[in-house]
């Protein structure tokens, strides 16, 4: 393994080309719609590729991508990227206030992207009115998806209402024949933005390069030793991220179709002889729920959020013969730290134990405690605002006589809901202005039973509405005004806001802890 960035030229669609040179009736792909070998994946990505620069798609192009994991996004990311364009991540389920502050971000530091990427029914519906507002009752909010300047390039059927010269991604892909993907070029050069934040209530941009990406997928791989691993690798999720990794180590990816429903999720674990899975601390905790979990599963990897002991316990317990490991990353920097079930679980009462830092990670503390990283997998930079020299992990954090990482909690706002990051600031506002509220503060309250967060809305009433008009007011309100992923599950009225500090901003570890009794 080499956790240097990756040779010009090769990137993540290289290394599944030299995949398919080797073993190409090798099971890449294994989905409702029956195996992928790496050597038809390995064409169809350069076949999409070819016909992507026959279209106009050029190296430094933006892409705006909203493709929910799956086959088709696997070979139309990849083949985005083999041309040297750039995949920026459009969550499906991002309403339209995170929406808009990608987007702002998108047009104000890179090219105004030129091309789309989406699901035929996602845009088709987003071209219409009735669509728009059926899509906003589902969650479902991407004004870009009907953006006329885009050149569409779409996965699943031609439906009504998509512009007359868009893509099928999949005619692309049935090219009859491709010549060799042409090099990717600088691999440094960005590859893939993905959005997100965990120091302000701003999105921020994390811009990844072909040469990052296979350093980290080669730095996961190699600490789950899926290179040297004896007889078939099949990792069952719906994490895309995931699926890069294993695939760069020559193993098989089962897709799992979103959304994530845990029988289905169950059943599929079992009919593909899974040996693999990951998923959050919350899904797992459904997943725990719904069934028994197959004897073939032999790793259950854990990440995203914090992992409660409890979850742990159940897992070991369901599945006594499988590793059990939780994964510590960031978008920046996938992975960090690796640790094993038992081992976390013996150091709980000292603290949330992350582990040594993977080789190639350097891991230090501020003067405030917080984790500072680096690593060749590190993250080029930030939309609009340079290069990464060290990752700012915004995790309290010391560091053992061991030299282990132990995680001390998060320095700033951002809640966790499953795999959802929620902004407080983004929606705080929206809430406040409504008839009948004064002031409005989000906090989360952990649940150690299923790792999520329980999303309380605390206001403070204006005293012009009588208080259960007030609450059957906003529970009828809060959808129509903030993203479906953020509604609170709960909400109190108070007659006041604790505070803190000179500039008397909400005291929000005094919120949680005054919420938290109200609820026993």
């Amino acid at each position: 393994m080499s956790s240097t960035p990756d040779p010009a030229g090769t990137g993540l669609a290289g290394r599944i080309a030299d995949h398919a040179r080797r073993t190409p009736d090798a099971p890449a792909l294994l989905d409702a719609h029956g195996t992928l070998t790496y050597g038809e994946l390995a064409r169809r990505i350069a076949a999409t590729a070819s016909g992507l620069r026959s279209a106009g798609m050029g190296a430094g192009d933006t892409v705006l991508f909203a493709v929910r994991p799956g086959r088709d996004a696997l070979v139309l990311g990849l083949a985005v990227m083999a041309v040297g364009a750039a995949v920026v991540v459009a969550d499906p389920g991002a309403g339209a206030e995170l929406d808009a502050a990608r987007g702002r971000l998108v047009a104000e530091s890179l090219a105004a992207p030129r091309w789309l990427a989406a699901e035929s029914w996602l845009s088709a519906l987003s071209a219409r009115r009735a669509g728009r507002t059926l899509l906003r009752r589902l969650g479902l909010d991407l004004p870009a998806l009907h953006d006329p300047t885009l050149r569409l390039v779409h996965t699943g059927p031609r439906l009504p209402g998509l512009p007359p010269h868009a893509l099928s991604a999949a005619a692309l892909a049935r090219t009859a024949s491709a010549p060799p993907s042409e090099p990717a070029g600088d691999p440094d050069r960005p590859a893939l933005i993905v959005f997100t934040s965990g120091t302000t209530a701003r999105p921020r941009g994390v811009v990844h390069s072909q040469g990052t990406l296979l350093a980290g997928a080669d730095l996961l791989g190699e600490s789950l030793g899926l290179p040297a691993a004896r007889g078939p690798v099949v990792v069952h999720s719906e994490q895309l991220m995931m699926a890069f990794a294993f695939l760069a180590a020559g193993a098989t990816w089962s897709a799992a179709p979103l959304p994530v429903r845990p029988k289905r999720f169950l059943r599929d674990l079992r009919r593909r002889r899974a040996t693999h899975t990951f998923g959050t601390p919350a899904a797992l905790s459904r997943l725990l729920a719904a069934g028994r979990l197959p004897d073939t599963l032999g790793t259950v990897l854990l990440g995203a959020a914090p992992v409660p002991p409890p979850i742990l316990r159940r897992l070991r317990t369901a599945l006594p013969s499988a590793r059990i490991a939780v994964i510590y990353g960031a978008t920046e920097m996938l992975p960090i730290a690796v640790t094993e079930a038992g081992e976390k679980l013996d150091h709980a009462p000292h603290g949330d134990l992350a582990g040594h830092p993977l080789p190639g990670v350097t891991a230090r503390l501020n003067e405030e405690g917080e984790l500072l990283l680096r690593g060749a997998h590190l993250a080029i930079g930030y939309v609009g605002d340079g290069a990464i020299g060290e990752l700012n992990t915004g995790d309290r954090a010391r560091i053992d006589a061991e030299g282990r990482i132990v995680l001390l909690g998060r320095t700033k706002d951002m809640l966790i809901r499953g795999s959802f990051n929620l902004y407080p600031g983004l929606y705080e506002p929206a809430i406040a202005a409504l008839p009948g509220i004064a002031e409005a503060v989000i906090v989360g309250v952990p649940d150690p039973l299923t790792a999520d967060e329980a999303v309380v809305l605390a206001v403070r009433p204006d005293g012009s509405v009588p208080e259960p008009e007030l609450l059957r007011r906003l529970h009828r309100e809060l959808p129509r005004t903030i993203d479906h992923a953020a509604l609170p599950d709960r909400i109190h009225c108070l007659p006041a806001i604790p505070r803190r500090g000179r500039t008397e901003k909400p005291d929000r570890e005094q919120l949680r802890a005054l919420v938290a009794r109200e609820r026993r």
